[in-house]
């Protein structure tokens, strides 16, 4: 009785090597590919992580920028850009309420927490009736922020959240308002 055979047996020597180089040519071609993913993997991740740094460093300056002026009266007025005169105690709570609001967008933008956890952040900050001033102060801010943008999208969110948080019927806030889907 004859067995089939389908290994190089019936190559010759040449086939067989061949056969062994594109193997291998092959393999090197895999691990190449891979070893190409991994590396641009890391540069984005590389990037990624000097833009995040990058942006803390922006929120750092911007906090001592903030500091700066609300500790010295004769440059708070720098950072007036209300529709309306505001005292100095006003704008003090303004910029206070600022850096509220920037503290939690930057969390949530550096990682530590999700959108969903985002708006339960907000919607215990603006059960402040000055920081839904502050916000409502600053809304032509906000006019400039390119659509779709994630600040603009969040600042929707907010305006929503604030409509939802003043028409309730319910000393329960922590309930009002639907958190966004992950």
């Amino acid at each position: 009785m004859a067995t089939q055979n389908l290994g190089t047996r019936g190559l010759g020597p040449a086939a067989a090597a061949g056969l062994a180089f594109a193997a291998g040519a092959l393999g090197a071609f895999v691990v190449e590919r891979r070893h190409n993913a991994v590396l641009r993997r890391l540069e984005r991740l590389e990037h990624e992580t000097e833009q995040r740094a990058a942006l803390i460093a922006y929120q750092r300056h911007h906090y001592e920028l903030v500091m700066k002026a609300a500790s010295d009266p004769t440059l708070l007025p720098v950072l007036n850009a209300y529709e309306e005169e505001l005292s100095t105690d006003r704008q003090r709570q303004y910029l206070f309420a600022n850096l509220v609001y920037a503290h939690v967008l930057q969390g949530y933008r550096v990682g530590v927490f999700t959108r969903s956890e985002l708006y339960g952040h907000l919607r215990g900050i603006f059960q402040s009736t000055l920081m839904r001033d502050y916000w409502s102060a600053t809304r032509h801010h906000r006019s400039s922020l390119k659509e779709g943008s994630d600040e603009s999208e969040i600042g929707k969110m907010v305006d929503a959240l604030i409509r939802d948080l003043e028409e309730a019927h319910t000393d329960e806030w922590w309930v009002v308002g639907e958190p966004p889907a992950e």
